[in-house]
């Protein structure tokens, strides 16, 4: 006799048979930096101040430019949709299109998986290019 399993879908965030689930906004922020972390052509852009670069700030604290640093990310929950706003930089001579096509897709099915909620709209702004990367070790 073999036993059958049944599988159910993650519950929605919202009014549910058993009451409300709220995700507050910071949560699901913490998700859709992490989540657009995890591509390893995308990080944290570097601070601007009025438009303009601040190279050296992050000896002063502020971030700098950092592919493995999590990006600037902003979300407005409403009910059960979310609305992204990231700020990203992308490594060269990666295809901007691809990686934010890629980043853009990774956090709705991340935001989906982990918080239950239709992400509506991911904005992404690429505030800077990655140009100074380290060289892969030589082999020797």
């Amino acid at each position: 006799m073999s036993a059958v399993t049944e599988t159910r879908p993650a519950p929605l965030a919202g009014r549910t048979e058993l009451g409300t689930i709220t995700i507050a906004d910071t949560v699901v922020t913490k998700i859709a930096a992490q989540a657009a972390a995890e591509n390893p052509d995308a990080g944290a852009a570097v601070a601007r101040v009025i438009g303009r670069a601040v190279p050296g700030a992050g000896n002063l604290g502020v971030r700098g430019t950092d592919l493995s640093a999590l990006p600037k990310t902003s979300v407005e929950v409403d009910g059960s949709k979310a609305y992204v706003s990231l700020e990203i930089a992308v490594r060269w001579p990666a295809s901007i299109a691809e990686v934010t096509g890629h980043v853009r897709q990774h956090v709705r099915d991340r935001i989906r998986e982990l918080a239950g909620l239709d992400v509506d709209e991911v904005h992404i702004v690429v505030a800077d290019l990655a140009t100074d990367i380290t060289p892969p070790p030589r082999v020797r």
